[in-house]
């Protein structure tokens, strides 16, 4: 199993693998990078910024589910395909977090009434190199380009960008 250890936005150590349960058969979080309609596919969070769908694996429930679930809540999307890419663990001050990266490819997108706790979708042809403050510290560290890595390596979707 090939790990890369960096530091996230916070400092805090990450430790992430393109193996399947490396640190968890349990993770208690998902995050999924979207695409629909040839744009990526993205949630704007009140107080973090733009940021791709995820949240916690509520209780019950497969990280999958959540991840679908997660992608319902924030964007309004109904996923029609989505593949594990890795897992990632993040060492913070307080507590430990495991986290499944999800690739979700979204058929659709229907508004809500509601989107929890985010302001709903945000669709982009392109995704910055170098996030602004418009983006959540989640899109800063080196989680995000090694999974985009993988995706283009498993030919998952066609990225221009």
């Amino acid at each position: 199993m090939k790990t890369f250890t960096f530091r996230d936005y916070y400092n805090n150590e990450v430790e992430l693998s393109f193996s399947k349960e490396p640190f968890s058969d349990r993770p208690g979080h998902v995050w999924v990078i979207c695409r629909y309609a040839k744009q990526w596919l993205l949630t704007r969070h009140p107080r973090r910024g733009l940021e791709f769908p995820g949240g916690k694996v509520e209780a019950g429930e497969a990280p999958e589910e959540a991840a679908k679930r997660e992608v319902w809540e924030e964007t309004g999307g109904i996923v029609n395909r989505i593949t594990q890419l890795g897992q990632y663990k993040v060492k913070g001050r307080a507590e430990t977090i495991v986290k499944n990266v999800y690739f979700a490819d979204v058929q659709q997108i229907q508004i809500r009434e509601d989107y929890l706790e985010t302001m709903g979708p945000v669709q982009l042809e392109y995704l910055p190199r170098e996030p602004d403050k418009n983006y959540s510290f989640i899109m800063k560290d080196d989680v995000l380009p090694r999974a985009l890595q993988q995706i283009k390596k498993r030919k998952l979707t066609v990225l221009s960008d």
